[in-house]
């Protein structure tokens, strides 16, 4: 793994002889190398330089071939090895210095992944690539704990937010719409909201949706480990602090997370309470 701390040092090189380079973009799925789809893995049995995330699991890299270059670029919660504006400035660095690079993001890179912003900073430098999406991280969860996103007669919608907090120092909040997602007949997905989930539950509650509203937190999603807190919108926070959940973990909040008890793990697999 190269430290970026020192300056980039490679083992191999691809170098496009007097070219510019090519960026893609790659979903790495919700964590199960075997949910890769087949142009994604592909990708990574054929690239010799990677740049990757903190939510890319083992597994997956371990696809790339030994010879292949890694940069970790990964962020997580109150430390971020290089700045969102580095890791852009760096993958137009190498690609106008020839090199073919692969991008390397957990779930898909147009959910949360800030493979958009990344995409608009190719287009601006006049870097050409592509985009290989992935499972989200939602639909990982999804189908690993038995908790459809939709279903007739629970959920006619899906809204994915993020939890995480933005402003600065004492400002600092969860900034999101409500009065929206306390909407009935529908599915709420949260990402990165572990830390902000007794604010999530107490705005949802203060906006109208209802406490004995089923609610759930899958925390490593396919991956081994995986667990599955169980609850409502008001026990889930205390669930969840009881029993120590750590990202990464999604939040879901809707009638349609009633249906675990039907299509999920195994009991032993699954934690909490109504």
């Amino acid at each position: 793994m190269t430290v970026l701390s020192e300056p980039l040092q490679f083992s191999s090189d691809d170098t496009a002889s007097g070219g510019v380079g090519h960026v893609t973009l790659v979903g790495a799925g919700p964590g199960d190398p075997d949910l890769l789809t087949v142009k994604a893995a592909n990708a990574l049995r054929n690239a010799t330089l990677v740049l990757y995330d903190n939510l890319v699991s083992k597994a997956v890299l371990e696809l790339v071939p030994a010879s292949a270059d890694r940069v970790y670029v990964g962020k997580v919660s109150g430390h971020h090895s290089l700045p969102q504006e580095g890791i852009i400035e760096l993958m137009v660095r190498l690609a106008k210095g020839g090199r073919r690079l692969l991008r390397l993001k957990g779930g898909d890179p147009y959910v949360f992944g800030r493979g958009g912003e990344e995409a608009q900073g190719l287009v601006a430098a006049g870097i050409p690539f592509d985009v290989i999406p992935g499972i989200s991280a939602a639909q990982g969860a999804a189908a690993a704990s038995g908790i459809p996103l939709t279903h007739r007669d629970h959920a006619e919608a899906l809204v994915l937010a993020t939890g995480h907090l933005r402003g600065e120092a004492d400002a600092r909040t969860v900034d999101l719409d409500w009065v929206q997602l306390a909407r009935p007949r529908q599915t709420v997905v949260i990402y990165m909201g572990v830390a902000t989930l007794p604010v999530i539950s107490t705005q949802l509650q203060a906006h109208g949706l209802a406490g004995d509203t089923p609610a759930a937190i899958i925390e490593r999603a396919t991956l081994p480990g995986q667990r599955t807190i169980v609850g409502t919108l008001a026990t889930l926070p205390e669930i969840a602090r009881t029993h120590d959940v750590r990202a990464p973990a999604l939040i879901m909040i809707g009638t349609v997370v009633s249906l675990h008890a039907e299509l999920g793990e195994p009991a032993s697999a699954v934690i909490g309470c109504g």
